[in-house]
């Protein structure tokens, strides 16, 4: 009687265990990383960095490289990576790098465990040449900060002059996430951060460009683009802005609604050591109204893109960054690049490099090997 007790109990465990492997088969890529998402926010704030495997301040294209790396001995947890230039067939993302790198290093950071964040900066449909390159030669003409037209949006929708442009663009984009997969043929999860800083009036689709209605419009044309096309990994981030005295209201105002979004976020830089006192407030501030807006909405929080200019204040990792965010419940910050004449990573090279270490160490922040123990 014990041992038929037994192998009901152990084959009740089997199939306990096949239901639980097949309702995991199940769940979307989306679905996976939004749970990985919340689950490791439990466990601190994840750091990420923009373009980190191609290229720092002292060296380019280098094989498992990394200033962050270098600097600390661990890859940042997220990688963020730029496809502007993707929609007219380019070789090379606006920052120049190859898109065929930018596949090699996005499924090389997920098999390393890590987390992907894609954010895409297309150019001016209206002021681009289509298949001759910029309208003009000078920046920021034809990009994604030529704002000399001011109907760009109402453009691009169905009905306006730009729109079959635009769909040939969005087609180009979706061909290219497609070759973001493993091995065996899997899409892997990431984030897509589209029209963020749409709070600013700095790139074509910012507020001062589009109303509300045409914002939402446009953020849904791509989102029920790359849905039909089968893209159930993305998980879709939605990102305005820092700003001064932030309210819920003011977050909101064009957030496409909670059937399309499933991480809200703010970029936020300090540009000058005078802006210490300012940034850490503003960051407080606005960090505390994120979170309740993502509570209140079954949202993740997330601060989508931050960084010191040059880091012309070598102590800002522990002295401004870190009590900035510690207290808030965030799932990821991410510094942008480290280009030679513009960076906000460290560099081995430059004398925030220990305080970047003392970042590191810190346990509030987690980098790669936190998140894949």
């Amino acid at each position: 009687m014990k041992k038929f007790v037994t192998i009901v109990i152990a084959t009740a465990a089997m199939v306990a265990c096949t239901t639980t492997k097949k309702a995991e088969s199940t769940q979307t890529g989306a679905q996976l990383l939004l749970e990985r998402l919340d689950t490791l926010r439990q466990k601190g704030i994840m750091y990420g960095h923009q373009d980190d495997p191609f290229y720092g301040l002292t060296w380019e294209y280098q094989q498992d490289s990394s200033d962050v790396k270098n600097v600390c001995g661990d890859w940042p947890a997220v990688m963020g990576f730029e496809l502007g230039g993707i929609e007219m067939g380019d070789a090379k993302s606006l920052d120049s790098v190859p898109f065929t790198k930018i596949t090699e290093e996005v499924i090389k950071h997920y098999n390393r465990g890590g987390i992907i964040t894609i954010s895409w900066h297309p150019r001016n449909p209206v002021t681009t040449i289509d298949g001759g390159g910029l309208a003009g030669q000078k920046f920021p003409e034809g990009t994604a900060w030529d704002v000399t037209d001011s109907a760009v949006v109402k453009k691009v929708l169905p009905g306006g002059d730009s729109h079959e442009k635009f769909q040939s663009w969005m087609q180009r984009l979706s061909d290219f996430l497609a070759t973001l997969k493993t091995s065996d043929g899997q899409r892997i999860p990431l984030m897509f951060r589209p029209w963020h800083e749409n709070s600013g009036s700095w790139f074509w689709w910012g507020e001062a460009f589009c109303s509300v209605d045409e914002y939402k419009a446009l953020w849904n044309m791509l989102q029920d683009k790359l849905l039909a096309d089968g893209f159930d990994n993305i998980v879709w981030a939605y990102s305005p802005g820092c700003q001064d005295n932030l309210t819920a209201e003011r977050l909101l105002d064009r957030y496409p609604g909670d059937d399309r979004v499933d991480v809200i976020g703010l970029d936020g830089y300090q540009w000058t050591p005078e802006e210490k006192d300012v940034f850490i407030a503003r960051t407080k501030q606005n960090l505390e109204v994120l979170c309740q807006v993502a509570q209140e909405h079954d949202k993740i929080p997330a601060l989508t893109e931050c960084g010191m200019k040059n880091l012309t204040e070598p102590t800002w990792w522990t002295s401004t960054l870190l009590p900035s965010v510690e207290s808030y419940p965030i799932s990821y910050l991410l510094t942008w690049r480290n280009y030679k004449e513009e960076w906000f990573g460290p560099s081995t090279s430059k004398p925030d490099a220990p305080y970047f270490v003392e970042f590191y160490n810190s346990d509030k922040i987690l980098f790669l090997k936190d998140i894949t123990k």
